[in-house]
């Protein structure tokens, strides 16, 4: 019948257009930053340098105008927050960022979907999992039926709150996080094909939490047994009946119920999805003897030693307890107080050593003031974590001077001795080579360069000669058993070392829109 009244109109000189399908309205949101609660160290507001609307699509290469993906889509930009590591977040901030974000996203109502992207690490004071909060009071606002897609890093955790509420889910499969846009695109990708397909919300979601609780410095995967562990991921992914499937590392800075391993396999065919979950979870439970630091290690004076006494330049050193990209403060003295006390630094014709870096506001003042080539003679350090050591004394030549940096806002570099210091306005991590040559620093002619850090993030990994990862004291002390975890599960692989084995037994998630 609808073929002859369409030839009947195109007899009668009707020119018939077909009805374009209405794209799908999609919202973008999250709030990303992983957070240690064994850190005094507070993150507020201000540090999430939040993005508003169509700011929001300058963070996704993908999402540019003539992308693909863009034109598949109406998408909504409501909030996006993103901050550097660090200590847990101020309940102001939080309360603050989601309302702002509950009230963008009631603007642009209603959605097909939304994009949820969020790192899974979020310690807020006074408040378990955030990222479960934040997502059940994105419901309460857009209601059960928009699909939801969430991206996260993979040393993030999934609650069952989380698991619970969001529909679609993946996570990073590298570590260091070489494939942090692809797996971003993945999750954006997942839910337009859900869309355009019509077939929505997965009809299972496998969810098994893992008793296993571990350093990113010992799941690397670089090395093995990281590599083999995250090597089954994807292909577990692409089987029919799977949507996607992820193995969550967890974050080991904090002392909350969530804080473990999970596998999640989502899909429509229950039998696929339970028994790639429970495979997925297996192959790691088995692995966990296996897994080990991803770089020698040793305490300060051991590297240092070593590094002394070799030939291979740059020798990198990594100041591990105070990673400020793991959550650490990022002032802790105790390192740089050491380097400067070691008689091999004291003379300016000693061994060539960076170091990066150290806050100290006060010193970054004097050396403006003072200028390249200037003297200044200040402390530098420890005021939001002084336990191991008190703000360290530089003086020192100002060889140079760097301002406008997104993080640091200032930089310098204070020469005391051999010891090249940057001391910054603000903390920041160095894990580029560009860091260090945008200061007139050369990092491959030193002899050793110290960088808080933990894994050698890929330009440095580059770069070195050699490398040694440091014990040290801090906020994400690589020693789990001394921080003193008072809440998390127990029992819990490592700490519990002849701990029964665990059920493993997938754990079916409801969906989203039966969640009570």
């Amino acid at each position: 019948m609808k073929q002859l009244y369409l030839l009947v109109l195109s007899l009668c000189g009707i020119t018939v257009t077909a009805i374009a399908k209405p794209l799908p309205r999609i919202a973008i949101t999250g709030l990303a930053i992983e957070s240690s609660t064994f850190s005094p160290a507070l993150t507020n507001e201000a540090a999430f340098h939040a993005k508003y609307g169509e700011q929001i699509f300058t963070s996704y290469p993908f999402f540019a105008p003539d992308s693909s993906l863009r034109k598949q889509a109406l998408w909504l930009p409501a909030v996006m927050g993103r901050s550097l590591p660090g200590g847990a977040v101020t309940r102001e901030a939080y309360e603050s960022l989601v309302t702002q974000t509950l009230e963008a996203l009631k603007k642009n109502m209603p959605y097909d979907g939304l994009f949820f992207d969020i790192h899974g690490a979020m310690s807020v004071v006074g408040l378990d999992d955030p990222e479960g909060d934040l997502i059940t009071r994105i419901r309460a606002v857009i209601g059960k039926q928009t699909l939801i897609s969430t991206s996260m890093d993979l040393h993030g955790n999934v609650s069952w709150r989380l698991a619970e509420n969001t529909d679609l889910i993946t996570c990073y499969r590298m570590a260091p996080h070489e494939d942090a846009m692809e797996t971003k695109r993945r999750a954006v990708s997942n839910l337009l094909e859900r869309l355009e397909s019509g077939k929505g919300k997965p009809a299972y979601k496998a969810w098994i939490p893992i008793p296993i609780l571990l350093p990113g410095e010992k799941t690397s995967t670089r090395i093995e047994p990281g590599k083999t562990v995250y090597k089954a991921v994807a292909p577990a992914s692409r089987q029919p009946g799977i949507i996607d499937a992820a193995i969550w590392i967890g974050y080991a800075w904090a002392d909350e119920p969530r804080n473990h391993g999970v596998v999640m396999v989502t899909g429509d065919d229950k039998a696929a999805v339970t028994s790639t979950a429970e495979q997925l979870a297996k192959g790691f439970w088995n692995a966990r003897k296996d897994f080990a630091f991803v770089a020698p290690t040793g305490d300060l004076k051991e590297c240092l030693d070593k590094a002394l006494a070799s030939d291979k330049h740059p020798f990198m050193i990594s100041d591990s307890g105070d990673n400020p990209t793991a959550g650490g403060a990022g002032d802790v003295t105790w390192t740089i107080t050491q380097i400067l006390a070691r008689p091999e630094f004291k003379n300016e014709n000693g061994p060539a050593l960076i170091y990066a870096s150290i806050p100290g506001p006060e010193l970054v003042q004097q050396a403006l003031a003072a200028g390249v080539g200037g003297h200044v003679d200040g402390y530098a350090g420890a005021k939001v974590d002084a336990r191991y050591a008190p703000p360290v004394h530089l003086a020192g030549t100002v060889t140079a001077i760097k301002k406008g940096d997104k993080d640091a806002e200032v930089e310098v570099v204070v020469k005391v001795g051999s010891v090249s210091v940057i001391v910054t306005q603000k903390r920041k991590p160095y894990h580029k080579e560009k860091d260090f040559t945008d200061l007139d620093l050369q990092p491959r002619k030193a002899a050793i360069v110290v960088v808080k850090i933990g894994y050698l993030e890929p330009d440095l990994y580059n770069m070195r000669a050699d490398w040694l990862l440091s014990l040290t004291p801090g906020g994400v002390d690589q020693d789990l058993e001394r921080l003193g975890y008072k809440r998390i599960q127990r029992p819990m692989f490592p700490l519990d070392k002849d701990m029964p084995e665990p059920d493993l037994t997938a754990k079916l998630v409801p969906a989203s829109d039966k969640v009570k």
